[in-house]
């Protein structure tokens, strides 16, 4: 457990159900560290609870209750237009807090934190988006609808499915294939839709990368809806049509970023080999994703 480790390890963003484990330890949460919501203004299923004596919520077009989202409790302005997407709300408190300054915690609704501080001068807002597509696409959905977000980058980890990877390697996402249904319906199964990344990030980030040193892959990432897969034969099938790595959100932002005319990435670092059975260690996961975070507040900041 977390509660024998020192208060630095304690904070340190671990993935999965690390939020519970790193709460239960004692530690403080993330979002005390920066000023955030008031706690007495809490969502409920149809908006948040007003305080004594105030006015109830009322809805407006769109997911806007009472000047927050369904999900996001930040107020209009909070959110910079460019915006950074770890699936992990602790991944988003350790970019804020290590890359950003003066970073402000703007919504903790569900636990799914989102800062806003700036970067070399630039505006930026780090917002999680929990795992898999229906999550990923909730967050990002009301980030463009509602709150004007122009800039979505996707920061997280892969699978390695093609033998060329290392891990620790970064591949940006030209491409993401999925078996998910979800543009399917989307296009009432008449559309075998191809999401793409924005193409002038893209380049940005391939640049920037090879400019710092930083090995980059380019190619076609598969965003799946299931974690522990019974078709591991699919994925051999995959890697030789070119599919390099295997995530679970990317589609889903390439899809909305299209449909909003923003610009869109996904920036993965493999942490799992899943042809040579390898994996970084919590610890080295903390110091490998650093790379990929640095190459995309580059790119977004050009």
């Amino acid at each position: 457990m977390l509660a024998g480790l020192p208060p630095a390890e304690r904070s340190t963003w671990t993935g999965g159900s690390g939020l519970a484990m790193h709460l239960a330890a004692g530690a403080r949460k993330p979002c005390e560290s920066t000023p955030c919501p008031s706690p007495d203004r809490r969502l409920s299923v149809s908006g948040w609870w007003p305080q004594p004596g105030e006015a109830g919520p009322t809805e407006r077009a769109g997911a806007m209750i009472g000047d927050v989202t369904a999900h996001i409790s930040a107020q209009p302005g909070d959110i910079a237009e460019t915006v950074l997407m770890p699936g992990d709300p602790l991944r988003a408190k350790w970019i804020a807090e290590t890359y950003l300054t003066d970073p402000v915690c703007y919504s903790s609704v569900r636990n799914m934190y989102g800062y806003t501080g700036e970067y070399r001068g630039h505006r930026i807002s780090i917002q999680g988006s929990g795992m898999g597509m229906p999550s990923a696409s909730i967050y990002a959905h009301e980030l463009l609808a509602e709150y004007g977000v122009k800039t979505l980058v996707r920061v997280g980890s892969a699978g390695a499915l093609a033998e060329k990877l290392q891990l620790r390697d970064v591949v940006a996402g030209i491409g993401a294939a999925s078996e998910s249904s979800m543009n399917r319906m989307r296009f009432e199964g008449m559309i075998d839709y191809a999401p793409v990344a924005d193409f002038g990030l893209l380049r940005d980030s391939v640049d920037i990368a090879e400019q710092q040193g930083k090995n980059i892959h380019v190619g076609q990432i598969l965003s799946g809806d299931v974690f522990y897969s019974e078709r591991p034969d699919l994925y051999r099938k995959l890697a030789e049509y070119g599919v390099l790595a295997v995530e679970m959100e990317a589609a889903a932002l390439y899809t909305l970023a299209a449909k909003f005319d923003a610009r869109a990435l996904a920036l993965v670092t493999i942490s799992d080999h899943l042809v040579h059975e390898t994996h970084l260690s919590s610890e080295d996961r903390e110091r490998s994703f650093a790379d990929m975070v640095e190459i995309a507040l580059a790119a977004v900041t050009k």
